[in-house]
């Protein structure tokens, strides 16, 4: 019998005033809301009997808070290549703002003036899939929404645009392996939130 093949599983942090108000939130430090702590929490029941062998967070609160919540932070490493979109000039601003003055604006596309491009993204993403590759085992990321969707793209060897086809909700878990062998790259498991308000 084989041996099982390894998955990296994604964690997007539980909700943020501005992921409630649909505001760009790269490097803004905020808090998860009343409302997100406990669905941060009801991830350590959707993990319950999982090992891993490294867990990696972002080092921006609401990531680090809902690898805390989910009972991981004794053994969770700070991973900077897994911070949020630097969003620049559009941080705080909601999408409809920015369609205002471009109106054909696609972050996963475009990127964002006095912030990162998708090719940069990319790069820190193709670092995390690096380092998670080399790893003997099941590995556990927490980190925002938009980053983790170019890491998906890069698992799967495809341009970071491809990011817009890949929604994820607040304290969702994710789920990236492989099929068959690991050449082939493959999304296991996407946007689960079946663990939510339980």
């Amino acid at each position: 019998m084989s041996e099982a093949l390894p998955l990296t599983y994604l964690a997007r942090h539980g909700e943020t005033a501005w992921s409630l108000s649909g505001q760009h939130t790269g490097r803004t430090d905020l808090p998860l809301t009343e409302r997100g702590e406990p669905n941060a929490r009801q991830l350590a029941e959707r993990l319950k009997g999982l090992t891993f062998a490294n867990v990696w967070t972002s080092p921006l609160q609401r990531a680090a808070r809902t690898c805390a919540l989910a009972g991981f932070e004794a053994v969770a490493e700070v991973d900077r290549d897994l911070l949020e979109w630097n969003y620049g000039d559009y941080e705080g601003r909601r999408t409809a703002e920015i369609h205002a003055k471009r109106p054909d604006w696609q972050l996963f596309r475009d990127g964002c003036p006095a912030g990162e491009t998708p090719d940069e993204v990319g790069a820190r993403a193709d670092r995390v899939v690096s380092r998670v590759r080399a790893v003997q085992g099941d590995v556990l990321l927490f980190s925002s929404g938009h980053f983790l969707r170019v890491l998906a793209d890069r698992w799967l060897g495809v341009e970071p645009a491809a990011g817009r086809f890949f929604l994820l909700s607040t304290a969702s878990l994710s789920a990236l392996g492989y099929e068959h062998n690991l050449s082939q790259p493959v999304i296991r498991l996407w946007n689960d939130t079946r663990h939510v308000g339980l």
